[in-house]
């Protein structure tokens, strides 16, 4: 099975709640995106391709790990473009959260992707189309910055929206509304 075709498989299979609203949308954008182009998959898309993120959370401690963007200057979760050795969306989040935070060790929160979120990005680009995932941080975890940030830190659940944009507020509620 190739990523494109997991991709697919889980894009079909996620049930956002109620079935209506934007996520249905996103969903079927998605979908139809992957049908078009069978490179839908890859940075080189001209048209956008298939992201996977990841929020590191600490449920414990009621935190999440947010990365300042070097390149946004913008503080995220972390996640970024698929790469041909990820076998699957949940490899490809869990990859990227791993590399981004320096944490080994994360797990992925049961039950598929979180939320959808479509973003225009610089081209040659153009569009994001990320598959949201929220990965568990083990307790007593050291984070460790890479290069695509400038920098890591925890913040309380309430502490979110005054420092992340509204795709992270609503991430972080869907996350916390599964747990």
């Amino acid at each position: 099975m190739t990523l494109h075709d997991d991709a697919t498989l889980v894009l079909k299979g996620y049930a956002p709640e109620g079935e209506g609203g934007d996520q249905a949308e996103l969903r079927q954008a998605y979908l139809d995106h992957l049908a078009l182009h069978a490179d839908g998959m890859w940075k080189a898309c001209g048209a956008g391709h298939v992201t996977a993120s990841a929020l590191v959370i600490d449920p414990e401690r009621e935190k999440v790990l947010l990365t300042l963007h070097r390149k946004l200057r913008m503080w995220l979760q972390m996640g970024g473009h698929c790469e041909e050795q990820d076998a699957t969306l949940e490899a490809a989040a869990l990859r990227e959260a791993t590399e981004e935070s320096g944490i080994t060790g994360l797990t992925l929160l049961p039950g598929g992707p979180v939320r959808l979120d479509r973003h225009a990005i610089p081209a040659p680009c153009n569009w994001h189309l990320d598959v949201q995932y929220a990965a568990l941080a083990p307790a007593g975890v050291a984070e460790r910055i890479s290069e695509e940030s400038l920098e890591l830190r925890w913040f309380g659940y309430g502490d979110v929206s005054g420092v992340a944009d509204a795709s992270v507020v609503r991430l972080l509620e869907a996350t916390r509304a599964r747990l």
